[in-house]
Formats: structure tokens, sequence, C-alpha cells
């Protein structure tokens, strides 16, 4: 296995808080209460309740993947490059009936697309470095 440089370690720790985020985020979000759900508006709520349990499940898959992931970067493991790329799928599952399957972009405007595709390009430089990292040997 070749050396990786240093930037490969602060890419890869980067990875690990933001999969730590989307892992605090989604605890957040399936762990809300009715006095949470109280507080988000109207047309929020509307789709909170609308969203079926396979598509929590397509979230759950994105971000659990996403961490064990960035944890197969830090120990240098070519499994990673798989955990990404199912993290993407259920990225994509996820927003695909979010935009897909609900009011949200006519509600909320377009702008309501930003985070989710900023959170799409993630999982995609997540996935190249992996590949990389992959090509390179810096990952057994």
């Amino acid at each position: 296995m070749h050396k990786a440089p240093k930037w490969y370690w602060w890419a890869s720790g980067a990875a690990l808080l933001w999969a730590l985020a989307g892992c605090y985020a989604y605890y957040s979000q399936v762990s809300m209460t009715a006095d949470d759900l109280a507080k988000l508006s109207q047309a929020q709520r509307d789709i909170w309740m609308l969203m079926p349990k396979w598509v929590i499940g397509a979230y759950a898959v994105a971000v659990w993947s996403a961490l064990a992931g960035a944890v197969g970067l830090l120990l240098r493991r070519r499994w990673a490059l798989l955990l990404f790329f199912i993290s993407l799928i259920g990225i994509a599952v996820q927003f695909g009936w979010t935009f897909m399957a609900t009011p949200l972009l006519a509600v909320m405007g377009l702008s309501a697309a930003a985070f989710p595709l900023f959170i799409f390009v993630a999982g995609i430089a997540m996935l190249l470095l992996s590949r990389h990292a992959t090509r390179r040997g810096w990952l057994s």
C-alpha cells in the first residue's frame, strides 16, 4: 500500500465530519416529537407526514453508509468505495422521492433544492475521493 498524501487525511477527516453531521440530521428528523413537528411550517409538516418508511430507510442508508465509508477512508480500506456508492444511491432515492412525489418545489421554491443538491455533490465527491485513493493504491 502506498503512502497517502497529507491532503488525503484532511479530506477523509472532512468526510467523517460531514457524515457525522448527516447522521445527526437523520437522528434529529426521525426522533421528532409532536412538539417538534408543530414548529415546522404547515408545508414542511405535510411533506414529512407524506414520507413513506422506505424513503426514511433510504435516508438511513445514505447517512450510515457514508459514515462507514468515511471510517473506511481513515482506515484506508477499499470497501469505502462501495459504501460511498451505496450512500449516493440512498441520497438519490431519498431526494428523488422528495422532489418528484411532493409539492416541495411548488410550495417552497427552487431554493429548496439547493442544499439537497449540495448533499448530492458532496456524495459524488466522497465517491470520487475513494475511487481516486483506490486507484493510487492508498486503500487496501
